[in-house]
């Protein structure tokens, strides 16, 4: 699954490219570049394979979610509908810009269900993001029918799923903008790192500037910048940037070796009877970065990840992740915040803060993930495959 696994001759010359240099920011010092630019480089790059119009690289993808909602002016009162199943970032990222996140249920496919959005709509709803959950996507046909007819935005958080389709279209490009991480554990990596993309200028250029507090890049130089707006230093370093662009540049291969070896291993788990496998509403456009199941209950599903892990499998059974799933996300019931939220942010919180998720909850009770990667040889990709379908088929 990540890029890391892969990391080779192609990354460290873009790295030593920068260092020859001297230069590791990404903005000024124009005569000492030599001409290198491993941002604009990327960002170029990132337009190209995703078909995007604009790309801005950030420090990390929290930091292209924060970027991506305030380009978009999402902030105080407004709500973000999101899935109930994600990384902490999503609504660590709402909250950031004084937004209520909404919580809503996910349905089979492991990402927003598209009637539960329905159920979470208020008037001060302002956006849908779904996240695309371990490499796949969500149901973007429905959820963007309800953002055209309610008249609200979409922002695909895709931060796991860089490489992934719809329909021909990268994830991410689908909305008005999208967000990705390229951290150390993602399908490419800049060990730190994230981007937003999004094929309305004025939103770009904003993010631009967010990014940079608040820089216009129209001045001969940083000094000579004007401010227009307020912003955070969310700027990612040139060398983190040159090793994207390598990693960025070996997409094709690592998605068809993830795919190949996902392959192995769904066949052989396909063999086993009662379990069955996450939908996809576009089973081409999957990244393959998880292999994602279901068990018939959550009595067999904790079995069977117990018994992967005994098999020296990896099984992730999401229902008692604290990263990933609401059930175990007490701090954000709690309002547990170091500096504070405004009284109105505190109340919408705390309003939720007692919800049940039943329909998330049967859903994910029964749902395990292995994580799909991209250094197995065939022969190993086999030898997994076996032990898996055994360690299911014992716990059944």
């Amino acid at each position: 699954m990540p890029g890391w696994e892969l990391f080779g001759a192609e990354e460290r010359r873009e790295v030593n490219e920068v260092l020859e240099t001297g230069v590791l920011m990404r903005y000024g010092f124009d005569g000492q570049r030599r001409g290198r630019w491993k941002s604009r480089e990327l960002e170029a790059e990132l337009c190209r394979v995703l078909g995007a119009r604009h790309a801005q690289l950030t420090s990390s993808g929290t930091a292209a979610l924060t970027t991506a909602l305030a380009a978009l002016g999402v902030g105080s009162g407004d709500e973000v509908v999101m899935p109930t199943f994600t990384f902490v970032a999503s609504f660590e990222a709402v909250l950031s810009v004084g937004a209520t996140p909404v919580l809503a249920d996910v349905d089979d496919t492991l990402t927003l269900s598209p009637a539960a959005v329905r159920a979470a709509l208020t008037p001060r709803t302002r956006v849908v993001m779904p996240v695309h959950m371990c490499g796949a996507m969500a149901d973007l046909e429905a959820l963007g029918s309800i953002c055209r007819e309610r008249k609200l935005l979409l922002l695909e958080d895709a931060c796991q799923a860089f490489g992934g389709t719809w329909r021909g279209r990268a994830l991410g490009t689908v909305g008005d903008a999208g967000a990705y991480s390229f951290d150390f554990v993602k399908t490419i990596t800049c060990g730190e790192g994230g981007a937003v993309v999004t094929n309305d200028e004025q939103v770009w250029r904003r993010c631009d500037g967010y990014s940079d507090h608040g820089h216009d890049h129209l001045g001969a130089d940083r000094g000579a910048d004007q401010h227009p707006f307020l912003g955070y230093n969310f700027r990612i370093s040139e060398l983190h940037a040159a090793v994207g662009l390598a990693q960025v540049r070996r997409l094709p291969d690592f998605l068809a070796i993830q795919r190949r070896n996902k392959q192995v291993l769904k066949e052989s788990l396909s063999a086993v009877p009662g379990v069955t496998f996450r939908r996809l509403p576009d089973p081409q456009g999957d990244s393959a970065t998880f292999l994602s199941f279901f068990l018939p209950d959550e009595g067999r599903a904790r079995a069977a990840a117990q018994a992967m892990k005994a098999s020296g499998l990896v099984a992730m059974y999401w229902y008692d992740n604290n990263w990933h799933y609401i059930r175990r996300w007490d701090h954000l019931r709690q309002g547990a915040t170091l500096s504070g939220w405004p009284a109105a942010l505190k109340e919408a919180v705390a309003a939720r803060s007692g919800r049940s998720f039943g329909d998330s909850d049967a859903v994910m009770g029964r749902a395990i993930s292995t994580p799909i990667a991209l250094a197995w040889s065939e022969a190993e990709a086999r030898e997994r495959a076996a032990k898996l379908a055994a360690a299911v088929r014992a716990a059944l």
